[in-house]
């Protein structure tokens, strides 16, 4: 089994906190989701997440005009710098304080950053420059702030810098000392400034104020004294400065500012309110366009994309990411994710869809190739615990602490089946059948496990024997057994479709966590409190392997934890494990930040993976770092809110004694947990539902060089310089790069396939079957791709089938890429086949000769009857003259 996989893809969350920023083309989102920046393809439907990690969450990110540097910082002043086409890090630096803004000046050469009071504006890198030591240079930094700088907005000429300023004021700076020109104070809010914007002539600055005022200002002399006194000498000496020439205000129902931003092509001022609401605004008239409530908390951040268009939307408090088309007054983008930690997840049998459930009740299916959320169940009163897929047709499981499981058509998106007990139980483990005939649920209230029908809905059993709450299910892949797990220390096979319904318990030396059936149906793993991992032979009911994992998945110390992290007993076991798709490997996970893959036959740990460094969340730290240590506890855990400045800050909503579904900000900080990890159908990728979100790694990683088998002679020109398809087609796999692959593939004449298959070395053959199934899936030749795989097949059908394990993945994508070819072909079938039957059917009418005195009466057939007399003496005559003409041809 191969072991290389590598991040790919983050769901699950969408937005945390942070500026939201669109590409310079505007068909693309960038969003912070706790330390990591996703971006979202609003064009194509796609989605995909930068590798890099910050070690605590971004709190801003800027994108260079030019769309190819993209600078992100965390809330400490770490900042990196990556490039955003070929998503590497180039450079790491720290600002060494809070930063609150961060913008890019329009020519690209400078970017400002807000630090605290300061503005400091740095060179930005250039390749074409001569090449300096030091990749972030500063330029200049200004003072003049007496508070935190909340905005910064460049000129569209680079030359002046607008700061908006949280005592009261905004200011304007030049980007380099001009003659005659001084730094401007523009004061006269009563509270403070969050946006200060300049008009697309940069003679007219709007200012917008925390408590619903909007100012605009003009470059013109003050007025005259109202004594009148002044002489004409006194009025052209004095000078000209910024004057506020008008006042607006939102009139919100004392709703406050929360983000504002300006398009200045369209004069267009969007404002987003705390009470959930945006407004609209078209300057300089201030006339309304509209408002609208999109979310039930504050807007934390609003942009604009550069043909103004799109308004992007980001709510922190319910992870919410919204793009609006303000013209069409429709939603382009509008993603959620979960509110509470995520508890399970399942891919569906087909790979390309992953279900994921949580404690706010909310059941959300994910397209694993867009990265997007499909649709959200909200049926559940209660958290939902585990979700399961029957092996036939689209029909998902869920149980929750509601005391119902209920199954969902995944085609029409709809409940149509709930299952209760005689008596109110929350379950918190389900299995299903594989034919989708049988479902069972336990319960940590009840020792026993109840069966359903799901044809009728009604509760066939309830299995007695364990003497604990039952903790895990799992149902054999052939359906012949059921198995279980209890904090009783058993594990029980279950042959539940016998007469005599017996089970057979397997003795553990802890409380049962988890269970999981092998693919194959003739082992299973169990996981137990005491971290470890055993091993049953599933006929034989006897131990057959044992693996100890308490030293691989300990890791990471809690700010409250009184030991260290090596001797923390919370995180030495596992919750959950899953089996590779070939059987050779088995993936586990727990409470702490590593997932561990080990190699069933030797027993040894093949690869550990680190599911996040994010020092926001509790517990991903080994050791505590002593200054944060002090007597009253830990810095981190210290409440210093009643120290803020502002009233609304001051204030303590939070419900008392409400530790889940309270949807206030939390007082605690939430732990690095891993509820659950599974493998695609194809093993290609796996998923884990984490604190973070879910995490996917894929084995199908892009990769910008990843070379196989190279050496001189092989080059990109040499790979199609002559006409042998089968070298052209190894030195295509030994580069590895996708476009030449492409374009060999598709240079090979669809006569020769045969012979450049039979002719390939057996060592290219996953490979080419990896690609096949790809090209099928994207490309329109479907024809071509078929001859491919029936190529493959024929030559090389034996190797495949007998080193099976190896290419098991490989298969299941080709199988999956046919499976969709035939049924996108039997529909564009049936749909011609109802558009003939309807052609067909339909009446052809057909008028008479234009010449003729009356027009006669069409026949259904579209013949006249006298036409038809004509054809008929013809027939008998024996001169049909289309007759004749076809003997001749014959003849000939």
């Amino acid at each position: 089994m191969k072991v290389g996989f590598n991040f790919a893809n983050l769901l699950g969350t969408v937005y945390c906190r942070g500026n939201l920023v669109f590409t310079p083309d505007g068909n693309s989102l960038l969003s912070p989701v706790g330390n990591r920046v996703s971006c979202f393809d609003l064009v194509n439907n796609k989605s995909f997440t930068f590798s890099f990690e910050h070690r605590h969450n971004i709190a801003r990110l800027a994108l260079s005009p030019q769309g190819k540097l993209l600078l992100t910082v965390d809330e400490d002043g770490r900042a990196i710098l990556t490039n955003f086409i070929r998503r590497t890090t180039l450079h790491y630096f720290n600002f060494k304080s809070k930063v609150t803004d961060l913008k890019f000046s329009p020519d690209g050469k400078h970017f400002a950053v807000a630090v605290g009071r300061k503005i400091q504006v740095w060179r930005t890198p250039n390749v074409d420059e001569e090449r300096e030591f030091a990749p972030f240079v500063k330029h200049r930094e200004y003072v003049g702030h007496y508070d935190v700088v909340n905005s910064i907005t460049w000129s569209s000429d680079s030359r002046f810098l607008l700061t908006a300023s949280k005592d009261l004021t905004a200011k304007v700076f030049s980007l380099n000392p001009m003659e005659g020109f001084v730094p401007t104070s523009l004061a006269g809010h009563k509270d403070a400034v969050i946006g200060s914007y300049f008009s697309k002539d940069q003679e007219t600055i709007y200012t917008v104020g925390k408590d619903g005022a909007l100012f605009e200002w003009k470059w013109k002399q003050p007025p005259a004294r109202e004594d009148g006194d002044e002489d004409m000498e006194e009025v052209k000496e004095r000078p000209e400065r910024w004057m506020i020439t008008q006042k607006h205000y939102f009139q919100q129902n004392h709703a406050k500012v929360k983000c504002a931003t300006f398009h200045q092509d369209s004069n267009l001022l969007v404002v987003g309110f705390d009470s959930g609401i945006f407004g609209l605004y078209e300057m300089p008239d201030f006339n309304m366009i509209h408002t609208l409530s999109i979310s039930q908390q504050g807007i934390d951040f609003v942009t604009v994309n550069k043909t103004g268009e799109w308004l992007a939307f980001g709510a922190s408090k319910l992870g919410q990411l919204l793009v609006w088309e303000w013209q069409s007054e429709s939603y382009i983008l509008k993603q959620q994710g979960h509110f509470d930690a995520m508890n399970s997840l399942v891919y569906s049998p087909d790979g390309r869809r992953i279900i994921t459930t949580a404690d706010d009740g909310k059941i959300k299916v994910w397209d694993a190739q867009s990265g997007f959320c499909i649709v959200t169940f909200t049926e559940h009163t209660s958290g939902v615990t585990a979700c399961e897929f029957a092996k036939r047709g689209n029909v998902l499981f869920t149980a929750s602490l509601d005391g119902s499981v209920r199954a969902w058509d995944l085609i029409r998106y709809r409940n149509f089946r709930t299952f209760t007990a005689p008596s109110r139980l929350q379950f918190s483990s389900l299995a299903v059948d594989p034919s989708g005939e049988v479902v069972c649920a336990g319960s940590l209230d009840s020792f026993d496990i109840h069966l359903w029908s799901v044809q009728t809905g009604q509760l066939l059993e309830q299995l007695s024997g364990h003497e604990g709450p039952v903790s895990t299910l799992s149902f054999a892949p052939n359906g012949q057994n059921l198995v279980s797990g209890s904090w009783d220390r058993t594990v029980r096979i279950w042959n539940i479709f016998s007469r005599t319904q017996t089970s057979e318990p397997l003795q553990q030396q802890t409380d049962v966590l988890k269970v999981s059936f092998r693919p194959d149906a003739q082992q299973i793993a169990v996981s137990t409190l005491d971290g470890q991992l055993t091993f049953w032979d599933v006929e034989n009911a006897e131990q057959i392997g044992h693996i100890d994992g308490r030293k691989d998945i300990s890791g990471g110390r809690k700010v409250t934890d009184r030991t260290t992290a090596a001797n923390a007993v919370g995180t030495k076991h596992f919750n959950t494990l899953c089996y590779s798709a070939d059987g050779a490997c088995v993936l586990a996970a727990g409470n702490s930040k590593y997932i561990c893959l080990y190699d069933i036959a030797s027993g040894s740990l093949v690869r550990k993976f680190t599911v996040s460094v994010n020092l926001s969340i509790d517990g991903t730290q080994e050791f505590l770092n002593s200054k944060n240590l002090t007597e009253a506890g830990p810095l981190d855990l210290i409440d210093d809110q009643g120290e803020a400045s502002d009233l609304e800050d001051r204030i303590d909503r939070t419900l008392p004694g409400a530790s889940r579904g309270d949807l206030s900000q939390r007082k605690v900080r939430p732990e690095i947990r891993i509820a659950d990890v599974a493998f695609s159908p194809t093993g290609r990728s796996f998923a884990a539902a984490s604190t973070e979100g879910l995490l996917v790694y894929s084995l199908d990683n892009v990769a910008i060089f990843d070379p196989f088998d190279l050496d001189v002679d092989v080059t990109p020109a040499a790979t199609l310089a002559e006409k042998d398809y089968v070298k052209a087609l190894v030195m295509s796999f030994r580069l590895n790069e996708r476009y030449l692959i492409h374009r060999v593939y598709e240079a090979i004449p669809p006569e020769d396939i045969k012979l450049v298959v039979r002719e390939l070395p057996a060592v290219y053959l996953a490979r080419l079957l990896r690609f096949v199934a790809e090209m099928a899936e994207e490309t329109p030749h479907v024809e071509f791709a078929l001859l491919w795989v029936e190529a493959v097949l024929s030559k090389h059908g034996r190797v495949i089938k007998e080193r099976r394990g190896e290419f098991e993945t490989e298969m299941r994508s080709v199988a999956k890429s046919v499976q969709r070819i035939q049924s996108e072909l039997a529909r564009l079938a049936d749909e011609n086949v109802y558009t003939l039957e309807f052609l067909l059917s339909a009446p052809v009418p057909r008028e008479a000769p234009l010449g003729s005195p009356d027009k006669k009466m069409i026949t259904e057939k579209g013949e006249s009857d006298e036409e038809k007399e004509e054809e008929d003496v013809e027939m008998e005559n024996g001169s049909n003259e289309d007759e004749w003409i076809g003997l001749g041809d014959d003849s000939d």
